[in-house]
């Protein structure tokens, strides 16, 4: 199930020349929050974007919209976690954008591939009672 866990509000700086999201903007929101997500998931500050596949813009936004990142784990690989990602607009209800498949590899402190260790999602409150 898709969890949404960030909103953000377009802003004027946000924008392109056609007054809509400016998409390298979006795509820079998106790289952060599955970065953050996978930080968490893995338990490690180290983590970097390897790979993203097709991006498919479906509509946009506009000044003031609130739009929400959705991300779920595809797979947990040796080293890396694979993510699936959908981002929409909460006032039009539409798909802005969805990403299939983006693979965040975990790093050692010399920057080479680690093993993490991990299986399944792991939520805070259940760290909290480890």
């Amino acid at each position: 199930m898709m969890r949404f866990h960030t909103r953000k509000w377009v802003k004027p700086e946000d924008l392109n020349p056609n007054g809509t999201l400016f998409g390298g903007r979006l795509l820079a929101w998106i790289d952060e929050e599955v970065a953050l997500y996978s930080i968490i998931q893995l338990e490690n500050a180290k983590v970097v974007t390897k790979h993203m596949s097709e991006i498919n813009f479906r509509s946009s936004a506009k000044p003031g919209d609130i739009v929400e990142i959705g991300i779920d784990v595809v797979k947990f690989g040796h080293t890396s976690i694979t993510l699936t990602c959908e981002v929409r607009n909460i006032m039009t209800r539409e798909t802005i954008i969805s990403v299939d498949s983006i693979t965040m590899v975990n790093l050692s402190d010399d920057g080479k591939p680690l093993a993490h260790g991990k299986t399944k999602i792991e939520y805070v409150k259940d760290r909290l009672e480890r």
